[in-house]
């Protein structure tokens, strides 16, 4: 009897001896390591522009890789807004956020050069100008604040509508009621061109509409459709006034852990990320012009623009002595 136990235990520690050893080489073959756990937040929603590229973006990661980094991404206000993203992020609970370029400036200010109007010719000029040489001289001392810019995409052209009356030029604007984001560039062009101004999120403007509040916004097509707002207009005039970007930022400290490698494999993936938005924005905004038409809006695909760009060298001359206003990066933009 103890001789057929001594026996068991000698086949037991055996066959965890074989076990291990084969869960061993089959750990060993797989890699090994456990994955590097990276949060991704953005405070849209899932279906948004943000949300769809962020979650491309860490599958990717996961795949280019091959498994070393999982990214899980987080959105629709679940880790809150935009503020507290970006602060999260700058302190490390969060490893990377995506949001708005202009969102930056509040702590930022350079960002705010890309925040001027009439700045860029077209979309695919400012994105080819943002994530080229130009780009990586405005972004470069973000890591001041403890970030380091991965992209920024593009999140279309602004233009105005309305609730009430068609506009064809910058006289139709003046006395016009507009909402705008609380970007201080943005407040500022409306200004000049006569409008009486309301800054406020994005998030009140549905109601603002509906209640006379305001009776116009600026925005691009598909954040105008996804917002609904739509659903309070019944002009749109594309004066495509001031391009928006989308920009994705990582923790500094987090990135310098990171192996060379791995860093090249999240700028790699950043920078598909970003040319990925080019394309479904255009898809986008196409379908929201579709939607525009079912509802009845006007859409005026060529406003006097000549009418509204008079004024821009006076409101340039405005933030030359700002201490974010660089005049030479400007100079190389507007030469373009």
């Amino acid at each position: 009897m103890y001789r057929k136990t001594i026996m068991f235990f000698m086949a037991m520690a055996i066959c965890t001896a074989v076990a291990f050893a084969a869960g061993s080489k089959d750990s060993v073959a797989s890699g090994g390591a456990t994955p590097i756990e990276l949060k991704a937040y953005t405070f849209m929603n899932a279906t948004s522009l943000a949300g769809k590229s962020l979650i491309r973006f860490a599958e990717t990661v996961e795949k280019d890789s091959g498994g070393r980094i999982k990214v899980t991404v987080f959105h629709s206000g679940a880790l809150g807004n935009d503020r507290e993203g970006l602060e999260s992020c700058r302190m490390g609970t969060l490893d990377i956020y995506m949001t708005g370029t202009g969102i930056y400036s509040g702590f930022y200010p350079y960002t705010k050069m890309f925040d001027l109007p009439y700045l860029f010719k077209d979309s695919k000029q400012a994105y080819d100008i943002v994530n080229g040489p130009i780009g990586d001289e405005v972004f470069a001392e973000m890591t001041k604040y403890n970030l380091v810019h991965l992209s920024t995409g593009d999140s279309g052209m602004r233009h105005i509508s309305t609730a009430n009356k068609a506009v064809s030029n910058v006289n139709d604007v003046r006395g016009l009621k507009v909402r705008v984001p609380e970007i201080d560039t943005y407040v500022d062009v409306w200004k000049s061109w006569g409008a009486v101004v309301t800054p406020m999120p994005l998030s009140e403007l549905y109601m603002a509409l509906k209640t006379g509040v305001v009776s116009a916004q600026d925005n691009a097509p598909y954040h105008t459709y996804a917002s609904k707002v739509y659903e309070a207009l019944t002009h749109y005039s594309m004066i495509g006034y001031m391009w928006m970007g989308l920009t994705t930022v990582m923790n500094l400290q987090k990135y310098n852990t990171l192996p060379a490698d791995l860093q090249k494999v999240l700028k790699d993936a950043a920078k598909d990320m970003a040319a990925y938005t080019v394309m479904v924005i255009d898809e986008d905004n196409k379908a929201a012009f579709a939607e525009f038409r079912k509802q009845g809006i006007i859409i005026n695909e060529s406003p006097d623009m000549a009418s509204f760009r008079q004024n821009m060298d006076e409101l340039y001359r405005k933030y030359e002595k700002e201490p974010w206003y660089k005049a030479d990066i400007i100079k190389k933009i507007r030469g373009n």
